[in-house]
Order: C-alpha cells, then sequence, then structure tokens
C-alpha cells in the first residue's frame, strides 16, 4: 500500500515526513522510558505525527503500572537525560501519585512546553488495556513508536472525547487513513468502547 503521506510495510506504518522537534523532544522521552517499561503514545500526538496541523503542549503517554524501584530507576533515568517532573524531584513522592493511578509530567529541563503526561493504568481499565495490548508501529524518519489502532483511536475520540479538537482529529484519521481503516474493527470497537465507557 502507497499513498501521499504514508506507506505500510510489515504491519509498521511509514509516515512519509522529516522529524520536527515535536518529534525529537517525544522520541528522547520514549528512547529511555522503553529500557524500563512498555508504553502506548494515545491521543492528539497521533493526529498531530499523522500530519494534523495543530498545537499541542502535551503528549499523552499510558504505561502499566510498575513497581516503585523500576519507577524509580526510570525516574533517575531521565533525570539523567535531560527531563525534570512537575511534581517532585524526588522519585519516591511521584510514585505516590502513579499508585494512586493519577498522572505526573515530565519535560526537558528548564522548560514547561512540551510536556509528556505520563499515566498509569492497570488490567481494571479495560480500555486502556485494550488499546495497550493491541499496538500500532508507526516510525517516522529514524523514529518508531506504538499507537493504538488506528480505528480504536478514532472511536475513542468520537464518542469517548467528544471535543471539538478530539473530532476534528477523527476526522483527520479517517481522511488520512481512508484506505487504511477496517470496517469490521470500526464496528468491534464501538461495541468494545461503548460497553466499557464511563
Amino acid at each position: 500500500m502507497d499513498k501521499t503521506g504514508y506507506s505500510l510495510v510489515e504491519n509498521t506504518i511509514i509516515i512519509k515526513r522529516e522529524l520536527n522537534s515535536l518529534d525529537i523532544f517525544v522520541m528522547e522521552f520514549i528512547e529511555v522510558l522503553k529500557k524500563h517499561t512498555d508504553y502506548l503514545i494515545v491521543s492528539g500526538f497521533v493526529s498531530i505525527s499523522t500530519g494534523r496541523t495543530r498545537g499541542t503542549e502535551d503528549v499523552d503517554v499510558i504505561f502499566p503500572l510498575i513497581e516503585r524501584e523500576k519507577f524509580i530507576n526510570l525516574f533517575k533515568d531521565l533525570i539523567k537525560h535531560n527531563f525534570w517532573c512537575y511534581q517532585s524531584d524526588n522519585p519516591e513522592e511521584v510514585y505516590n501519585y502513579l499508585k494512586n493511578f493519577q498522572s505526573i509530567r515530565f519535560a526537558k529541563k528548564d522548560q514547561l512546553f512540551p510536556n509528556i503526561e505520563f499515566i498509569p493504568f492497570d488490567s481494571t481499565k479495560k480500555l486502556k488495556s485494550f488499546e495497550f495490548n493491541h499496538p500500532q508501529k508507526i516510525k517516522i524518519s529514524n523514529f518508531e513508536f506504538k499507537i493504538p489502532p488506528i480505528e480504536f483511536e478514532i472511536l475513542y475520540k468520537e464518542l469517548l472525547l467528544s471535543s471539538q479538537k478530539d473530532m476534528a482529529d477523527a476526522r483527520h484519521l479517517r481522511e488520512f487513513f481512508s484506505d487504511l481503516i477496517n470496517k469490521s474493527k470500526l464496528e468491534e470497537y464501538k461495541n468494545l468502547i461503548t460497553k466499557y465507557k464511563k
């Protein structure tokens, strides 16, 4: 499959553009993160990475809640790579947010934006667990990362988030990936999201 904006190579979506400063920020975070735990990039960055022209101040990254010691190692590694955490300089204190399933934020040293919203979840979070366990690989230049299934991301924005910005994101994804979207998956994911949405 080959389109103007992307191609599909062995189930990896290759986006045909160069990296920008936001991509590089996210790539630097993910390169540290994946040494310590698995992850999924969700929400606005998915549509932005595929060419939707809108600004964003944060990039949402979900991850399965990890043990305290593993998080402390991750935290120290991020600090070593010039990131800082909004909540505290003390990883023990920051972990208290995570174990209560509160998100935390990381940005580059001496900067507030852009930032990573780092969102923990466990198996009780059915929709996050589903998308996490069905990742779609995507690649821009030399930056490969994981996002939810395109159909799931579209419906999550349409059925759950539903803001003007999210609906515009969903329209962009429907148009950009018009040749890739699987109608049977749309129906499957619609039923799933409807079942588990709050």
